[in-house]
């Protein structure tokens, strides 16, 4: 018997744990430019051309699609535009050739036993507006193009060319402000296909709160209302809403979702690690500290910081009632410290995933979508929940809200 020294066991677990990691996270899918969207000024911030990554149905799922709208925060302003621009959120010259599919876009059964042979579709984010913003004008000096919504409409057109418009079933959905996307999106994705097909939309961590930051100020409401302005966005939200209130107070679900028409899942954390890092304790909030080392490990939370969270959590429940109670509607709010939770594997359907009624995301997903059963779940309060993945953050320089770690 061959004896292995401990540099050899070494290589042995990263192959197989490298062996492991392709098996769970399928395939790398390449990337699809959009060129003939360029003509029509259908655009990334840069004025590149925008894109998509798509891996194609089969079996029984050749008429089905998923599409998943990538995430990433928003610019607010010229400056903080300029900034997004020359990243892979604002060029898509910045964009990887190819990326892994797991989760909800996972091309295996027993990852992903419900749309797994799907035709499967990442949408990549270059506008910072979550596909809303349409300004004609394009300042010479900046060359700032702020085109979010014909971006979506171009890339629409194109899978609609490619097949989805003989959808069968078609799921919008989306993570963190794709996830803000799919739900403003929802009823024109809706109203893109024919009569018959089945159509639902999931907002993963997209469901953002307008509530006051630690230091009773109201930085995400000021935030959103510069970005609305910037981007020209206000002719793109939902009219229902923008003829009762500022256009800018239609970019939180709480104040438009009601109105959606269509089937709508959320799937958010109550205590949201994205929404308490930048809109309950933003650095601009916290300028001495006190929450850095919370923000970054929920177990590093004083009292104090928990009771606070437990009220934010109080507040993001409320605003979750707008919804209304539609049996059309779907919600799974666990009680985890977390952000994006549809794409990451392990969250989605593994083992360990996070639970609610014995239930994981892709099963409560699975189940809403083809009504076998309807999923409206709400977790007890942090930290009831052993089943959670809670996210732990690396110390970072300190980041503004328009470009966020997600």
């Amino acid at each position: 018997m061959v004896e292995l020294d401990a540099r050899s066991w070494h290589w042995l677990y990263l192959l197989v744990l490298g062996l492991l990691l392709f098996k769970t996270y399928g395939v790398y899918v390449p990337i699809t430019y959009v060129h003939s969207a360029v003509a029509r000024g259908a655009v990334c911030l840069d004025g590149s051309p925008p894109a998509y990554h798509l891996d194609k149905g089969f079996g029984t799922g050749i008429n089905s699609w998923l599409i998943q709208l990538e995430g990433g925060g928003w610019c607010n302003n010229v400056s903080s535009c300029l900034v997004r621009k020359n990243t892979h959120l604002g060029s898509s010259k910045r964009m990887v050739k190819q990326i892994p599919f797991s989760g909800i876009l996972n091309n295996k059964h027993q990852f992903n036993p419900d749309f797994y042979n799907w035709n499967r579709v990442k949408v990549r984010y270059c506008d910072g507006s979550s596909f809303t913003g349409d300004v004609a004008a394009v300042n010479s000096v900046t060359n700032l193009h702020f085109r979010g919504a014909r971006v979506w409409l171009a890339v629409m057109e194109d899978l609609l060319a490619k097949g989805m418009r003989n959808a069968e079933n078609a799921v919008l959905s989306g993570c963190s402000a794709g996830g803000l996307a799919s739900i403003l999106h929802c009823d024109s994705f809706r109203a893109l296909l024919p009569m018959g097909t089945k159509v639902k939309c999931l907002s993963d961590a997209g469901y953002f709160i307008n509530t006051k930051d630690v230091s009773g100020g109201h930085y995400i409401e000021a935030f959103f209302n510069q970005l609305v302005a910037t981007h020209g966005s206000a002719k793109n939200l939902l009219p229902s809403c923008t003829s009762r209130m500022r256009p800018s107070l239609c970019f939180f679900p709480q104040y438009m979702a009601q109105q959606i028409k269509t089937p709508l899942f959320i799937i958010n954390a109550a205590y949201d690690s994205w929404q308490i890092r930048n809109i309950l304790a933003p650095g601009i909030a916290d300028p001495n500290g006190y929450w850095e080392s919370c923000k970054l490990d929920i177990k590093n939370c004083l009292p104090s910081q928990i009771k606070t969270m437990q009220e934010f959590r109080l507040q993001f429940l409320v605003a979750l009632r707008r919804l209304g109670k539609s049996a059309s509607r779907g919600m799974f709010i666990d009680s985890c410290f977390a952000h994006c939770q549809t794409e990451m594997q392990g969250l989605w359907h593994m083992p360990d995933s996070p639970l609610l009624n014995r239930s994981t995301i892709a099963k409560a997903v699975g189940d809403w979508f083809y009504d076998r059963n309807p999923f409206q779940k709400i977790d007890c309060a942090y930290p009831c929940n052993p089943t959670c993945h809670n996210r732990v953050y690396d110390p970072q320089p300190k980041a503004e809200l328009h470009y966020p770690q997600l």
